[in-house]
């Protein structure tokens, strides 16, 4: 069967594309796009035509960075995004309990570091509600955990434990932890007894979550950032289960530092092992393992980014990975042809990102790279021109800059670099592509809230007129480009993804606002109408409506 999509407006994946008025497609790829008359007689007369009065149709959105497993299992947990005060978190988990008296454990997510007396969380203030069973709560940003006494006893915690490289067990004066976890730590110990107490079918449930979450918000590709082996395991399983995934997927091996030049290098030769039996798989057109991806520092809202000049409170934080130790092993990597995906929030971690990206150069000679840095939340000018002049990809989440969200950030920096957060519109001046992505589960997945941030600089949770610098907003055409092209050359995803182009995949979302035309805070409740992969209708409004 042929489908004409029609009387719409149609965003072809370019800024600098014309838009058009219609697209068909037929045996799960693009037959046409064009104004209406010459798309429907391509198609011919027995094709199925749907008159969208108005909407946008775009190539399916990218997810350009996400975290597909801890997305779907976050879904599962007490949400404290919007909870103010300790009191309120306290009120949740206590009702949470309620609810669930047989539970073994209780997890919690996205607590805000401002909700809490001094931004230092103790496992105390957890007791005072539940005290009988391990509760873990993450916060916004996932690269901290705060943690009750019963959860650092099942942990092993103790004085005695030691920090992990570039981690922290945060303590009080007399050596004991406090329940406060940093970077690292969070990972290397919570992290590590999560995986624990999750079963198979836990990790399951948990992508298939994540994936019918996304498929209604219109993402019909994603890149995952973290993938380790119980992620790939279950990916695994699902690909083994129903021979495909819902929308196609790349990933990247997540790098821990051991301290160990040689426990460091071995990640790599494990990541080149999963690329290819990734690659010998049926469905392997699905799936595939891209690269490699460094955590070079922390967030600015623990203090925990690397930056040139310290906090407002008059501390820095050290470098998860140090240049000497990250550059042996992403010249491994970058060796491998494996693509280099680094986490750099601070300014000066993303200098150490570009030092690592020219280290390679040098060492394994010119070829077409494609690195990335995930996130750029505090950079320098310098920095930027360098990005340009490398080919570097600006992996950019808006959703992290919603203004409800800025306080506690700009009052970590307390200096003019609260002010010249997240230039996007340096960027672009430069010349350096930009691919959008929200980094879910660390803020909403919806990618028409961070289309709306992205058009206006202002709140999505806290709809209202405050905006951090509207300078730095993008047309229509530039922010649905790092949704959709920009997203997917970034996550080198090819055969016409993020694209509408004659040949290409049918990965399409149709929404019921139009960005061009109307008026951007529409887009706060918008609906995705049609969401299709391969063709195939999987979901929104008009899905619901055929079952």
């Amino acid at each position: 069967m042929t489908t004409v999509l029609t009387n719409a407006t149609v965003f072809t994946g370019s800024a600098d594309a014309p838009l058009h008025e219609a697209v068909a497609f037929e045996a799960g790829r693009i037959l046409a796009v064009g104004d209406a008359a010459t798309v429907r007689a391509i198609a011919g007369e027995d094709a199925e035509v749907v008159d969208l009065d108005g909407a946008l149709v775009s190539p399916g959105f990218v997810e350009a960075h996400t975290h597909l497993a801890m997305l779907g299992q976050t879904l599962d947990k007490v949400q404290l995004r919007d909870a103010g005060s300790l009191s309120e978190i306290q009120e949740r988990l206590r009702a949470a309990r309620s609810a669930q008296p047989e539970a073994a454990y209780l997890l919690g997510a996205s607590w805000m570091f401002d909700a809490v007396p001094g931004g230092q969380p103790t496992a105390a203030m957890i007791d005072e509600v539940i005290d009988d069973i391990p509760v873990i709560l993450d916060s916004n940003d996932v690269h901290s955990s705060w943690v009750n006494t019963a959860a650092l006893e099942a942990m092993g915690i103790t004085a005695e434990t030691p920090n992990p490289p570039g981690g922290e067990i945060v303590r009080d004066a007399d050596g004991q932890a406090t329940g406060f976890m940093l970077e690292t730590a969070a990972i290397e110990y919570v992290w590590s007894y999560l995986d624990e107490i999750t079963t198979a079918a836990d990790r399951e449930r948990f992508l298939d979550t994540a994936f019918e979450a996304y498929l209604h918000s219109g993402v019909t590709a994603a890149t995952d950032m973290a993938l380790g082996e119980p992620e790939l395991a279950a990916v695994v399983r699902l690909l083994e289960r129903d021979g495909r995934l819902p929308f196609p997927v790349t990933a990247h091996w997540l790098l821990r530092p051991t301290g160990d030049p040689e426990r460091d290098l071995s990640q790599v030769t494990r990541a080149v092992e999963v690329r290819d039996q990734v690659a010998a798989l049926d469905g392997s057109e699905w799936f595939r393992l891209a690269g490699v991806k460094f955590i070079l520092d922390g967030v600015i809202d623990a203090c925990t980014a690397a930056m040139r000049a310290p906090y407002a409170n008059g501390t820095n934080a050290e470098a998860i990975w140090s240049y000497q130790t990250a550059a042996p092993v992403a010249v491994a990597a970058d060796a491998a042809g494996l693509q280099l995906a680094m986490h750099a929030i601070g300014d000066h971690a993303s200098e150490i990102a570009l030092d690592l990206v020219e280290e390679c150069g040098r060492a394994n000679g010119p070829r077409l790279r494609s690195p990335r840095i995930e996130h750029l939340e505090s950079v320098t000018d310098d920095t930027i021109r360098r990005m340009a002049a490398l080919g570097v990809v600006a992996s950019l989440q808006p959703v992290h800059c919603d203004p409800a969200i800025m306080d506690n950030w700009m009052a970590m920096l307390g200096d003019e670099r609260a002010e010249t957060g997240f230039p996007w519109q340096k960027f672009r001046d430069a010349g350096v592509r930009i691919a959008l992505g929200t980094d879910a589960p660390t803020a909403p997945l919806e990618a028409a809230h961070n289309l709306f941030i992205a058009l206006t600089t202002r709140s999505a949770l806290s709809p209202g007129s405050a905006v951090y610098h509207p300078e730095r907003a993008f047309t229509p055409g530039q922010a649905l480009e790092g949704l959709t092209l920009a997203g997917a050359v970034a996550g080198e995803f090819g055969d016409g993804i993020g694209r509408i182009v004659p040949g290409g995949r049918a990965n399409l979302v149709v929404l019921d606002v139009n960005p061009f035309t109307g008026d951007p805070d529409d887009l706060l409740e918008s609906t995705v109408l049609r969401t299709y992969v391969d063709g195939e209708l999987v979901a929104g409004s008009a899905a619901s409506t055929r079952e």
